[in-house]
């Protein structure tokens, strides 16, 4: 895409302060890293992990401020649900572009627990962000293909043992564990395989995890629903300010108290049980944004 000079000035200033933030938030997530690591006690341990996330919300709260400030990106928010910082959610949303993580970010920043995303492994080698992820309880997941799952079935066991321990360190703090369900980013070639208008199939495995693992903690489900009325954005196109409107439904669902504790690997029953459950939401999800794009701009 080709932006005019004054574009790539806004793009280049909000992308330096970013950088910059993201720097000198991550030095002290990092810092606290190690010394929780090094501290013997797990109630001092504890004490430390429910610290590091205030530097993490603060780090999106600035970012926030410039998308704000260097953009004039319209933000349309909405949904009545009422958040509280003290609980914790499953927070379920559409993928389509690396914008979407900043979405999520400013506008449910502080109206819920600090978000953790299920991330691909190979992110943690990210400059920075990558090793702020970890020291943050991220859990990384190797997202195997449907092919190398089939060569290989243990290759989705693995992930699903990497979402329990994930949620075993969950249970001990108030969090929101977020997953993008559809696996990856949606585009034309992959929707048009797709059964769904606007998203991809519904992966079910890790979801079923997290209720499996701490349902019964959990108090609810965030519902989130990203659309870009002028199609799917790059970050670039969010920080050079060619992204004029986002808009975002917030739902706030109740957990499903009978698919908590079920055992989603080898009962197949309750398999198909979950599986009917997720699709659906994906379909209501798929007819809500077709809604959310007819509104008038």
């Amino acid at each position: 895409m080709r932006f005019a000079p004054i574009t790539w000035l806004r793009a280049a200033a909000a992308g330096v302060l970013v950088a910059i933030n993201t720097v000198l938030h991550a030095t002290p997530i990092l810092a606290l890293a190690v010394a929780k690591g090094l501290l013997p006690f797990k109630r001092a341990r504890a004490a430390v992990s429910r610290w590091m996330p205030a530097f993490g919300e603060s780090w999106i709260a600035v970012n926030g401020w410039a998308i704000a400030t260097f953009t004039p990106t319209r933000w349309v928010i909405t949904g009545d649900a009422a958040f509280s910082r003290a609980r914790r959610y499953l927070v379920l949303s559409n993928h389509q572009s690396w914008v979407d993580i900043p979405v999520l970010q400013k506008v449910l920043n502080r109206r819920i627990p600090f978000q953790r995303f299920f991330l691909k492994d190979s992110l943690i080698w990210v400059p920075v962000l990558g090793l702020a992820w970890w020291a943050l309880d991220f859990p990384f997941m190797k997202r195997a293909s449907k092919s190398q799952i089939q060569k290989n079935p243990e290759l989705a066991r693995r992930d699903l043992e990497t979402a329990r321990a994930a949620c075993a360190k969950f249970r001990e703090i108030p969090v929101s564990v977020m997953n993008f369900v559809e696996g990856t980013r949606a585009n034309a070639k992959k929707l048009a395989q797709s059964s769904y208008r606007h998203l991809l199939k519904p992966k079910s495995g890790g979801v079923a995890q997290v209720l499996n693992s701490m349902g019964e903690l959990l108090d609810g489900i965030v519902d989130v629903t990203i659309v870009y009325p002028q199609g799917r954005p790059s970050i670039v196109d969010l920080f050079a300010g060619k992204v004029r409107e986002i808009r975002v439904d917030l739902r706030l669902r109740e957990v499903p108290q009978d698919l908590i504790g079920g055992d989603y690997e080898n009962d197949r029953d309750y398999r198909i049980r979950f599986q009917h459950w997720l699709n659906a939401l994906w379909e209501e999800k798929d007819a809500r944004i077709d809604a959310l794009l007819a509104q008038p701009a």
